[in-house]
């Protein structure tokens, strides 16, 4: 497939299927590709600097399968001070994150990476999101994560779906980031490669 407006291939540098759904919301045509990355923080890294590293690496890690392109690559931690949660993975998991947000604010961080190949030109930035737990009890959130089984998803939760329940207020620019691709920023960076949406 390509893009009208754009002699480039479009490649999403992730396997999320939610990155994937609100990068088809902009109406462009792309592939993904699956990034191998060891996404393990460095010693003493924040967590600001970890996801625009990860997000570079991905991006990186699929360009090296085009001689142009542009690859966007994203990463995203959720954070609580500067303690990172990532995905539970497990029930177990997810409900110990669930309790230690309770009444909290949490910060979501995702890095942005649009590469391209054919110039090396590289735009990056970190958008942050918070969200404030409502006070929850422990039925609270196992009916939730009964009902939603968010165990890949950082925080566990999913703001798009029943997640919106637990919280109080949400604080940011682009409600898009909370899920994984901040596309307000998106769409500026694609227009300084001559990629107009709409």
């Amino acid at each position: 497939m390509s893009n009208p407006n754009n002699p480039l291939p479009l490649v999403l540098a992730s396997s999320s299927v939610y990155r994937k759904a609100l990068l088809e919301r902009l109406g462009l045509a792309f592939h993904t590709a699956s990034p191998t990355v060891d996404e393990s923080p460095k010693p003493g890294e924040s967590p600001e600097a970890l996801v625009l590293r990860l997000a570079e690496a991905k991006a990186s890690a699929v360009a090296k399968g085009y001689s142009s392109a542009l690859i966007i690559g994203s990463d995203q931690v959720a954070c609580i001070d500067d303690m990172i949660l990532g995905k539970p993975g497990t029930r177990e998991r997810a409900i110990e994150q669930l309790v230690f947000a309770s009444g909290k604010q949490v910060r979501f961080l995702t890095g942005l990476c649009l590469l391209n190949v054919a110039t090396g030109q590289m735009q990056t930035l970190c958008e942050p999101f918070s969200v404030h737990f409502r006070s929850l009890s422990k039925s609270q959130i196992e009916r939730y994560l009964d009902a939603e089984q968010p165990f890949d998803c950082a925080g566990s939760f999913k703001s798009e779906g029943l997640g919106i329940a637990l919280f109080e207020r949400m604080e940011g620019k682009d409600p898009n980031a909370l899920i994984g691709l901040p596309l307000i920023q998106l769409i500026k960076m694609l227009s300084k490669e001559g990629i107009e949406v709409p």
